[in-house]
């Protein structure tokens, strides 16, 4: 199979047909195809239904951002810059202010529970809050949450997302975007890696 035209992760990677970090990801064609077709269907689909394809990069830069993924931060930061360019600068701010390390969060009492660690929760400054608006606020405190708090889990968590307008729908489709950010994240991390090293494949 093929690599699917314009694949993002060669992209940024610098990965050039026939190259041996070509053949490498051309062991698993499905695994490359499938990342590729599920950036065009979460970040521009044909019909974006209730996530606007302005928020989707929103989320993109702001996650891509607070995982210090400069290659990402680029490309989605250009995406927003692209469709809306005023959400440039608060999501810029809102990554300084609330990138931090984690995972945080307490285990149900156990084994586990000396693994709990407290951490920071996300917080911007008002001008911030006021400059994203309602919705595109409560997604990116949702995405912080998911990244650094996955051990609090729990249903009322959605709460702020539907207070801020978020259909189900939405809640399911932003989601979905920072669950594949986190794993493109590290695709594209883990690459660019191995081609670093001395006598990597190039």
């Amino acid at each position: 199979m093929a690599a699917p035209e314009n694949d993002l992760i060669d992209t940024l990677v610098g990965i050039a047909p026939g190259s041996a970090l070509d053949a490498i990801r051309a062991r698993r064609p499905a695994a490359r195809e499938h990342t590729q077709r599920s950036y065009e269907v979460l970040l521009t689909p044909a019909e974006p239904g209730d996530m606007s394809e302005a928020e989707r990069f929103a989320v993109a830069s702001y996650v891509s951002g607070i995982h210090a993924s400069a290659e990402m931060a680029a490309h989605y930061d250009a995406g927003v810059e692209a469709r809306a360019p005023a959400l440039a600068e608060p999501i810029a701010a809102a990554v300084a202010a609330t990138r931090t390390s984690g995972p945080y969060g307490a285990f149900p009492a156990g084994p586990l529970s000396a693994e709990d660690q407290s951490g920071s929760t996300y917080a911007v400054p008002a001008e911030v809050t006021a400059a994203l608006g309602p919705r595109l606020a409560a997604a990116l405190a949702h995405a912080h949450f998911l990244i650094f708090h996955p051990r609090d889990a729990s249903a009322d968590a959605f709460r702020p997302l539907f207070d801020a307008g978020w259909s189900t729908t939405g809640i399911v489709t932003l989601s979905q975007l920072i669950s594949f950010l986190a794993y493109q994240i590290r695709v594209v991390g883990g690459l660019r890696v191995l081609a670093s090293r001395p006598g990597a494949p190039a």
